[in-house]
């Protein structure tokens, strides 16, 4: 329970580190914001309203740092992460609302089925070496080693075009309006397919990987051939002991890769020009919308702790040496 205690007292005081981070990212950043705004969208503004602005976004010249940044926390206490520059006057957390269930349908499911079919045949691969599963390993070195990208254009050369049944663009038909009817999800279903198969090849590669290689070395412990002596069946020894053992590197692995959902595959959606987090964090940069790359940037910090945090609660049930540390 101590150690519980601890993980969460150290999650909190990383969280208010990169909250305090997050606050100076647009004010460290060279250039005047408002006044790039102004110069994009060619308007003349009166001082007064240039100054209205200029609070509006939080970077109010006449108060302190302190008084800003206490202003900030008070935004956050009530879910303000201000206004989108390129989506101007439309605020940051609509921007991330709409494109965050994209990423998180695409590259959570993906996620989810690459870690299970991945360490599933992982298992396999290392407690039957010689098996035809292990004999994949090959393939999969070579493309674990394949950026997402690069897959996405191969997929996008071979598989998409004129008169095929694959999309090479966007999350669903156009004139089609978001909705839960039948033609909608269809057509989101796939405009996914192409991007979801390009992030489940190459990361399910990875996961195979790493738990073969765990399961050789737990192979050989003690306790396995402890377990062979007392008759125990080989699947239960294969998952019962040396699988529940292995999998702890692949757990904290696994966490990681649920905190980036959030953040999504970047260059995949970029290349699929897929309406996810990952392409709005790009025609961000592009357009130098701070208020909306610190949200982003925000979401992605707390997804990425609350799935360390995860991750440790997960470590507390799966290790029994962790519960008497703590």
């Amino acid at each position: 329970m101590r150690y519980l205690l601890r993980r969460i007292a150290f999650y909190l005081f990383t969280a208010w580190a990169a909250i305090t981070i997050n606050f100076f990212i647009p004010r460290l950043i060279p250039g005047d914001p408002v006044m790039s705004l102004i110069n994009r969208s060619q308007g003349q503004l009166s001082t007064q309203a240039i100054h209205s602005l200029y609070v509006l976004f939080g970077l109010d010249k006449n108060k302190n740092i302190f008084q800003q940044c206490v202003e900030y926390w008070g935004q956050l206490l009530r879910g303000d992460l201000g206004m989108s520059f390129t989506f101007f006057p439309t605020p940051v957390s609509t921007v991330i609302g709409d494109s965050l269930p994209w990423t998180v349908a695409l590259v959570g499911i993906t996620t989810v089925i690459s870690f299970m079919l991945g360490t599933s045949l992982g298992v396999v691969a290392g407690w039957r070496r010689g098996s035809w599963v292990d004999g994949l390993l090959p393939a999969t070195t070579f493309l674990s080693s394949i950026p997402y990208f690069w897959l996405g254009l191969l997929a996008i050369t071979l598989l998409a075009g004129q008169g095929s049944f694959f999309p090479s663009s966007g999350g669903y038909e156009p004139g089609l309006v978001p909705s839960w009817d039948g033609a909608f999800i269809g057509s989101a279903i796939q405009h996914s397919l192409l991007p979801a198969a390009t992030i489940l090849v190459s990361s399910m590669s990875g996961w195979i990987l790493g738990m073969r290689n765990m399961m050789v070395t737990v192979a050989s412990e003690d306790y396995i051939t402890v377990a062979h002596a007392k008759g125990l069946s080989e699947r239960r020894v294969m998952v019962g002991y040396a699988a529940r053992n292995a999998l702890l590197p692949n757990v904290s692995g696994f966490a990681l890769s649920l905190g980036f959902i959030v953040s999504g595959t970047l260059l995949v959606e970029i290349v699929f020009s897929y309406p996810g987090v990952g392409f709005e964090l790009f025609q961000a940069v592009g357009s130098k919308d701070y208020p909306l790359l610190q949200g982003i940037f925000l979401i992605i910090t707390l997804s990425v702790l609350l799935a360390n945090f995860l991750a440790d609660v997960m470590y507390l049930m799966l290790d029994p040496r962790t519960r008497r540390e703590g």
